[in-house]
């Protein structure tokens, strides 16, 4: 069994869908499961329905619908003739999502958020799935929400492992090729929820240990895995292997080609995991597995941006010890404030955030009465694996550095960038 993962921008418009049939053909198309994402940046065109409606913003909400709604209508009305019954099933998935935004009664951002963004991995899967089956690729399409179960925490839900391994054994025919829907799950009451931003890779990595897979590819628009976002540095270099602990470590600092989740389940049953291009199949890209060498051995930079820099110490000028630590990391968990960094003295906390779901300032409020408290908005954090001194220099001319920390393998800098 295959599983392969193909993500936005490997299906964002007609040329792409056309080019998964063919990769589908020449890698095989048996014995393999196809997992999607929605299509090119549609993900941040429904993230806008939700946020329109949300804030009551009508006007703008009817142009967030009609942009997806024609986004979805065209590539449709490209792939196939007038009376394919492919576009009474792209209208009738838009049909539901505005029927839902209707009816909604629940003021639950999160909730809102897991019910209406799936939307974009249901209309990219309807579509590909009914092209492949049109091109003579036969396929067999599958709801996610009906094979992984999760707990209720929107925008960040826990898989139910065992649910999920029962209902994915029993109902995948391993021997055809089935499509499912990436980064989506549901919960007990059938709720939709997600798995996290850029979840798809873990659906695969859900998918691959459940079945047993032979093996796992994550299909890119770059050619594997890099030392470097090509988006953020000039010069990258492709890695072509790394061991599943150096891939959890990269992710763990917010490496953007594979979720940090992804890694967890298939290392456990030692499952090779491939990140290959899209756009060349004659690379290899880069193979993921355990017990192997960084191939080549050099710096790896990774950014997270849009950061908070917090600094937290005692409002008498106590020692900070771990009960006042303790009450920070349970606030800082309860507005859903990821912790990027930490470094403290004998009176001062500091920690790196990620602000993802605009909790920061009901959190600083929570806090503020009981330390004295200062921080730094839209900082970057930059982490360097397998530093020398002329990667950590380019990293310092970037601007004001805020804070910075060093171990063995990893330094890890808050720049504040110069205007």
């Amino acid at each position: 069994m295959k599983v392969y993962k193909l993500g936005g921008a490997s299906i964002r418009d007609v040329h792409s869908i056309k080019k998964i049939a063919y990769i589908i053909q020449k890698e095989g198309k048996t014995n393999c499961l196809l997992v999607i994402s929605a299509m090119g940046k549609m993900t941040n065109a429904f993230e806008k329905i939700v946020s329109t409606y949300v804030n009551k913003q009508q006007k703008e909400l009817s142009i967030a619908i009609q942009f997806v709604t024609d986004f979805h209508t065209k590539i449709s009305n490209n792939l196939f003739q007038k009376d394919h019954e492919i576009h009474k099933k792209v209208s009738s998935l838009l049909d539901l999502m505005v029927g839902f935004l209707v009816k909604n009664k629940s003021n639950d951002y999160d909730f809102l958020y897991d019910q209406i963004v799936c939307f974009g991995e249901l209309l990219s899967t309807t579509i590909v799935s009914s092209y492949l089956n049109e091109v003579g690729v036969t396929n067999t399409w599958k709801d996610v929400r009906k094979l992984i179960k999760t707990d209720a925490i929107f925008r960040d839900a826990t898989v139910h492992w065992e649910e999920t391994k029962n209902l994915i054994n029993s109902q995948i025919n391993t021997s055809e090729l089935t499509i499912v829907q990436g980064f989506i799950g549901s919960d007990a009451n059938g709720n939709t929820t997600t798995l996290g931003r850029e979840g798809s890779d873990y659906t695969a990595g859900i998918f691959g240990y459940c079945l047993d897979a032979k093996d796992i590819t994550i299909w890119k628009d770059v050619e594997g895995v890099l030392n470097a976002d090509p988006k953020v540095f000039k010069e990258t270099q492709l890695l072509k292997q790394i061991s599943y602990e150096e891939t959890i470590e990269m992710a763990f600092y917010g490496a953007s080609v594979i979720h940090p989740k992804t890694i967890q389940p298939i290392q456990k049953k030692e499952i090779p995991l491939y990140v290959r291009s899209f756009n060349n199949l004659n690379s290899r890209g880069t193979k993921v597995g355990r017990g192997i060498t960084i191939e080549p051995l050099v710096p790896c930079f990774i950014v997270k941006k849009n950061q908070v820099l917090v600094s937290i110490s005692s409002l008498d000028f106590s020692f900070i010890v771990e009960k006042n630590i303790s009450y920070i990391f349970k606030q800082l968990d309860q507005y859903q404030l990821k912790v990027n960094l930490i470094q403290n003295s004998a009176i001062s906390f500091s920690v790196c955030i990620d602000n993802t779901f605009n909790h920061f300032d009901v959190f600083y409020r929570q806090i503020k009465s009981l330390f004295k408290v200062s921080f730094v908005k839209d900082v970057d954090l930059y982490t360097v694996r397998h530093f020398t001194s002329d990667s950590l220099k380019k990293i310092y001319n970037l601007g004001e550095s805020l804070l910075s920390q060093t171990n063995k393998e990893t330094t890890q800098i808050v720049i504040k960038k110069n205007k």
